[in-house]
């Protein structure tokens, strides 16, 4: 039986209940201990599902609101952040957890006290390190985490950082029980954490069928109330064409993650209605630098000048669902350089600055890509096709090779790759969060900085620009690392998409994510 028809068969029970809601989502989440991932499709399974953090997006916007803690106060130095906890918040009950207590201070101190301690118990069980926490060097950032009472804890930060209250908004930072990691431990069943997991959330954890789909129900205590959706499924359905097949058909009815360019046609479709935003992604390949002959500048150069990005930018995406990225990050946030002009396409400069590095006879290299489609790569075959074709008339061979999500992103985080299609969904719409998981020296350290590149002044702006809290002088030191990225050419930045989801006429109270993960705790089925 093909995968997609096994998927539609496992959802039909979900779907026969009033108030279920099965999503066609795109890829199989990684695990679902979420500090030890990055990928969206995992948030999507975990952080919007079973897991909250002391505060929160929005929905639809940047804006910070309260979560599991009520309220915060900052010190004048911007040292000290001190959280007023949510009282009576309810972690999940199933048949592996039954829990005896609410959440409290010990679950905070627990949550950051495993990625920040070395000697922690739990520090040293997750296979995959902390990626998120380590690439934005929390470790450097955070003097100490404090239990003031049962409700209250501080951090105290070694300096000022600011977008911290902003990170804490995001997916690494969840909230676990720490109840329930000390019977796992006492078990020795602490793998389970990543296969069972326990939260407050909105939705509870049923079972997850291997790249097939994630069954969650309702939390019925929820603090900020029930959801109006009893079951919850998450479809995995990698491509982009079966999952508005399915849409269509009625086995799901929120589609994430359309091609652009069908965009047009389905507006026209009876039934269904799209949402578009416009969203902090960028879609970019990465060239690993700790790879020869990609440890020369003028190579990279070369590379991205043998690319035509208009064309890849057409294909992908279709008139006006997308614009030419220059830079790591959207125009629309600070320090972005609206005079600085993307690569030109220079076949003939291209191959002269492989000449002078010594590749006039030409060199070989692998692409790597994935299979399906998402936001920031529609088409992963036709993109990995277009650059290869561009890169062969510069006398670049190269082979391309498909990797399943999880797998292209366990490889290229090893280094396996030499040039890797990658998108990134900006988690707190800081600046920051584009350029210190993806392009620093820590990043290039734990592997999440798929380029390997580390460039110490580079860096060093970076850096300083987050521990400022003036906006223009932060924006003047990203004007400057902006200009060292595009000259030393890491990347090639490719295009910031826009987003889409196409939903049943039945589905209301979804909203579009610019950060780019999908929650769902508010949405409702009406008939």
């Amino acid at each position: 039986m093909r995968r997609d028809l096994l998927s539609l068969v496992l959802c039909l029970p979900f779907y026969a209940h009033a108030q279920s809601l099965v999503v066609c989502s795109e890829a199989s989440p990684e695990g679902f201990d979420i500090a030890q991932y990055t990928a969206a499709t995992t948030a999507d399974a975990s952080a919007e599902t079973v897991y909250e953090r002391l505060v929160q997006f929005a929905p639809g916007s940047t804006r910070l609101v309260p979560a599991l803690a009520e309220r915060w106060e900052i010190s004048d130095d911007g040292l000290r952040y001190t959280f007023e906890l949510r009282r009576g918040v309810q972690f999940h009950q199933t048949p592996w957890f039954k829990p005896s207590r609410d959440f409290n201070a010990d679950d905070v101190l627990w949550s950051f006290q495993r990625q920040l301690d070395k000697q922690h118990p739990w520090h040293a069980l997750s296979p995959r390190g902390f990626p998120y926490f380590e690439a934005m060097s929390f470790g450097e950032l955070i003097d100490k985490v404090e239990k003031l009472d049962d409700y209250r804890v501080r951090f105290t930060l070694k300096h000022p950082e600011a977008p911290f209250l902003a990170d804490l908004a995001m997916g690494f930072t969840s909230l676990y029980s720490a109840e329930y990691a000390g019977q796992l431990l006492a078990a020795g069943t602490p793998d389970k954490l990543n296969s069972q997991p326990i939260g407050t959330g909105p939705f509870v954890f049923q079972r997850y069928a291997k790249d097939a789909q994630v069954r969650f129900t309702a939390h019925p205590t929820y603090w900020a109330g029930k959801p109006e959706i009893d079951k919850l499924v998450l479809a995995i359905t990698p491509d982009p064409n079966t999952r508005l097949q399915q849409l269509k058909a009625g086995v799901c009815q929120i589609a994430l993650h359309p091609r652009p360019t069908d965009i047009t046609a389905l507006r026209q479709e009876p039934g269904l209605k799209v949402l578009e935003l416009d969203s902090l992604l960028t879609a970019y390949v990465a060239l690993n630098t700790r790879h020869q002959p990609l440890d020369d500048v003028r190579v990279r150069q070369a590379i991205n000048l043998a690319f035509d990005r208009q064309a890849y930018l057409r294909a992908q995406y279709g008139e006006g669902n997308a614009s030419l990225a220059v830079a790591p990050y959207p125009a629309t946030l600070p320090g972005f350089d609206q005079g600085q002009q993307p690569w030109p396409l220079d076949p003939a400069r291209a191959r002269q600055l492989l000449s002078d590095a010594g590749h006039a006879q030409g060199l070989k290299l692998s692409i790597w890509t994935r299979p399906g489609g998402g936001p920031t790569n529609p088409n992963p075959g036709i993109g990995a096709q277009m650059l290869q074709a561009d890169l062969a008339a510069i006398g670049i061979q190269s082979e391309i090779r498909v990797f399943e999500w999880g797998e292209l992103i366990k490889r290229a985080k090893n280094g396996e790759h030499d040039l890797v299609f990658m998108g990134w969904a900006g988690d707190n719409g800081d600046p920051d969060n584009f350029l210190t998981p993806n392009l620093s020296c820590a990043a290039a350290e734990s592997g999440d900085n798929q380029a390997g590149w580390c460039h110490k002044e580079f860096d060093l702006l970076v850096r300083e620009a987050r521990q400022l809290t003036q906006p223009e002088r932060r924006a003047a030191l990203y004007r400057e690392a902006l200009a060292i990225f595009h000259e030393q050419a890491p990347w090639i930045p490719l295009a910031h998409p826009k987003q889409f989801a196409v939903l049943s006429q039945d589905v209301e109270g979804f909203i579009l994510n610019p950060m780019g993960s999908n929650n769902f705790a508010r949405v409702r089925r009406v008939r």
